[in-house]
């Protein structure tokens, strides 16, 4: 195989054994993996870079290499995402925050920057803002935006160009109208699938969709990322931005924050430095951890 026909993409689809990747001239390219990746256990992942010998005329190509990934994620199997937005909704359905903090934490863990986005904002402006309140100074940018209207998605694709990101959220919250109205698609009848014969009747498989202005979007069905990885319940503080300014300034070193006496991060909680509710949430899913840990060997 020449040199000259090896290329570099992004795999933007898989069904089957098949794979459906992107080059840098936008020409879309149905390839299999290579028997050398199964042996080395690599199976590619939607969202790799890969190097590829594209097929010739109707004939697949090769994917010959996946090239090192920035981050990965197992559920949904996706690599080198730049941006996951969380989506929350103002009210119907009532805001899970719980479900909130447990995949900015997840994405946190996997390297992947994260923003918040509140839906929906039309329907409960006070909500809105008081979730919004919560996440100040959380790390994650929160804006409030309405899908069905509009309002704030221009700002929203603006903070989002040139990104490959994902939405993830509770069902409901409006993730499928967001993107629909951010980019103007129909995530039933995706472009892609439109393009790739073999995915029209495939469209909840999980798929990177291009999109105007540079980037593109992840579309999958069931993107919750609730299954935390087991780590050491004392690391659990590092996906809380909020308590970095109170690091080392506790009694206990190292403090969970969370019911030690002298606490900088508790003392900053009842200053109302932090959100007590943030506190809250933070306090429960240390309790889930210190058991799952406690649990490991059993």
């Amino acid at each position: 195989m020449s040199e000259a026909t090896t290329l570099k993409g992004t795999i933007l689809q898989g069904i089957g054994g098949f794979y459906y990747a992107l080059d840098g001239e936008g020409t879309v390219h149905t390839l299999r993996a290579q028997g050398k990746l199964r042996r080395e256990r690599t199976k590619p992942k939607v969202g790799d870079r890969v190097e590829l010998s594209p097929g010739e005329g109707e004939e697949h190509g090769w994917i010959l290499k996946v090239l090192p990934r920035r981050n990965k994620l197992v559920r949904p199997p996706v690599a080198n995402i730049d941006v996951i937005v969380v989506v929350a909704a103002a009210a119907t359905p009532d805001p899970d925050l719980m479900m909130v903090d447990r995949l900015l934490l997840n994405a946190r863990r996997s390297g992947i920057e994260a923003r918040l986005v509140i839906n929906k904002s039309d329907l409960d402006p006070a909500s809105a803002a008081r979730i919004e309140a919560q996440y100040r100074g959380a790390g994650v940018d929160p804006m409030t935006v309405c899908a069905d209207t509009g309002e704030g998605l221009d700002a929203l694709r603006e903070r989002l160009r040139g990104k490959v990101h994902a939405l993830a959220g509770q069902s409901g919250a409006g993730k499928s109208t967001m993107i629909n109205a951010l980019y103007g698609l129909d995530l039933e009848t995706g472009s892609l699938s439109r393009k790739i014969e073999r995915g029209k009747n495939t469209t909840r498989h999980c798929q990177l969709i291009p999109v105007e202005g540079g980037g593109m979007v992840l579309d999958t069905p069931g993107f919750s990322l609730l299954e935390t990885e087991l780590f050491d319940p004392v690391e659990l503080k590092d996906s809380w931005p909020e308590f970095a300014p109170y690091e080392g300034g506790c009694y206990f070193q190292p403090c969970y924050h969370a019911s030690e006496p002298r606490c900088a991060v508790r003392e900053a909680v009842a200053a109302g430095k932090i959100d007590p509710r943030r506190h809250e949430r933070y306090a429960a899913l240390l309790d889930e951890m210190k058991q799952r840990w406690r649990d490991r060997y059993d």
